[in-house]
């Protein structure tokens, strides 16, 4: 097969039609450059614009790690492995990082991946075991780049470089205008390509106000959710605390919302994600680790409930919205003794809320867990062919489902899940069973 061909089966499996324009730019600029600055905003589809000239590097016959892609967090770790996954590249791809099993990381790493991701911390555990050669590594990616050094990875981050000798290809990759480049890099004369500062590029975001008479905030918060309705909607904090109570006090007044931050344990953040993913939480208070780097649909309402200090963190808390060309709003929510930071310009204007509405309507969907997955055999026409079969399900009464390594899970139509799991109780699938219920 041709290039092109090659180029056109990959994006066929990833459902997509073809390259956007910074995709393409991006594609020419790591194929043709060793040095490359890729700037782009969140939701624009940079993931995929360093993935596939990665992929025309990559030997068959090295049996060694020759691409590491180094995160800041966990989360788009994960993301940037379902990507490689689901181009059916054929090359093995594994991913280190904190809160994951170590002798499990250990076990996969004998077999050396062709492309390892990671975070700063745990890859360079990795290196102090030995657990991998890196002397194979032609290729580095520095993901979000930006945001490592802001969490304070630069000694990790410093070292893991510096023992890379062989490296000929670097990729940096920031969703932020103008970032420092680290000087650990070693950048001589970089390519740059900027869709962050291209003034051309049209922006379907329109940013209001909310001014709120009470300090509080909660009762404006609660009025805007039900102006809005059930649609997916991120409420961004600068606190964990805040966010906790926020997501206590909504469910209180009757409206679920879930929240998400960086002391959760990985399998409650993965799990909080999977349940706004498909539906069956349709809002999420979060702090900024939620601003990027996480496999989440576009939504159309943002809304800033504390407000970041940095100007930085308002736009790609905004990147959650209006991305790929679509139009999404973000609420500034106020109350009448703040005052507006001057990142944000022009003025928002201020939308006036109706006094009277009803609460927004709760989901339709309920999250099922599965207890297998890809390495039990299990597949997501498995699943659903049980569910609709066994369970007696329509069509329509599936969503979302997610085939994991030893789990899944399956959004059910939530009027539908009592019978459901009564009748599938005793039944097996593909020769075993599973325990399946109502995920917590």
């Amino acid at each position: 097969m041709s290039d092109q061909e090659n180029l056109t089966a990959t994006l066929s499996g990833l459902g997509i039609s073809a390259l956007n324009e910074m995709q393409e730019a991006t594609l020419s600029a790591i194929q043709e450059n060793n040095e490359v600055l890729l700037l782009s905003p969140t939701g624009s589809g940079k993931t995929l614009a360093f993935l596939l000239p990665i992929l025309s590097l990559l030997e068959k016959d090295v049996d060694q790690v020759q691409c590491l892609v180094i995160v800041p967090t966990r989360e788009l770790a994960l993301q940037i492995e379902q990507v490689w996954r689901k181009m059916s590249t054929g090359f093995k791809v594994t991913c280190c990082y904190g809160g994951h099993d170590m002798q499990t990381e250990i076990r996969s790493l004998t077999e050396p991946p062709a492309l390892l991701i990671g975070t700063p911390g745990r890859l360079l555990d990795h290196m102090h075991r030995q657990s991998f050669s890196y002397r194979g590594i032609v290729t580095l990616v520095l993901d979000e780049f930006d945001k490592s050094l802001e969490l304070g990875f630069q000694e990790e981050m410093t070292e893991i470089v510096r023992n890379l000798r062989n490296v000929k290809k670097k990729i940096l990759v920031s969703a932020t205008e103008g970032p420092k480049i680290p000087g650990f890099v070693s950048f001589h004369s970089p390519v740059e390509v900027d869709f962050i500062t291209n003034k051309n590029t049209k922006s379907g975001l329109t940013v209001v106000q909310i001014l709120s008479e009470k300090r509080d905030k909660m009762d404006t918060l609660i009025q805007l959710l039900s102006y809005l309705g059930a649609e997916s909607t991120m409420i961004f904090c600068n606190l964990r605390d805040s966010v906790e109570r926020i997501s206590a006090i909504l469910k209180d007044a009757g409206i679920d919302c879930a929240f998400f931050h960086g002391k959760l344990e990985q399998e409650d953040r993965e799990r909080t994600l999977i349940r706004f993913r498909n539906g069956s939480v349709l809002y999420l208070a979060a702090t900024d680790l939620a601003a990027r780097g996480l496999d989440i649909p576009d939504m159309k309402h943002v809304i800033h409930f504390e407000l970041p200090l940095k100007g930085d963190e308002f736009t790609h808390r905004n990147g959650r919205t209006a991305r790929m060309l679509t139009e999404g709003t973000a609420y500034v929510l106020m109350n009448t003794e703040e005052r507006l930071p001057e990142y944000i310009t022009p003025k928002p204007q201020i939308l006036e809320l109706p006094t009277r509405l009803k609460l927004p309507a709760v989901s339709n969907w309920a999250t099922i867990y599965i207890s297998g997955g890809k390495k039990n055999k299990l597949n997501k026409m498995d699943i659903v062919g049980f569910l609709l079969q066994k369970g007696k399900l329509e069509k329509q009464d599936l969503g979302l489902i997610e085939v994991k390594d030893t789990i899944s899970f399956a959004a059910v139509n939530k009027s539908k899940v009592k019978s459901m799991l009564a009748l599938i109780a005793e039944e097996k699938m593909k020769g075993k069973k599973f325990k399946i219920e109502v995920a917590r």
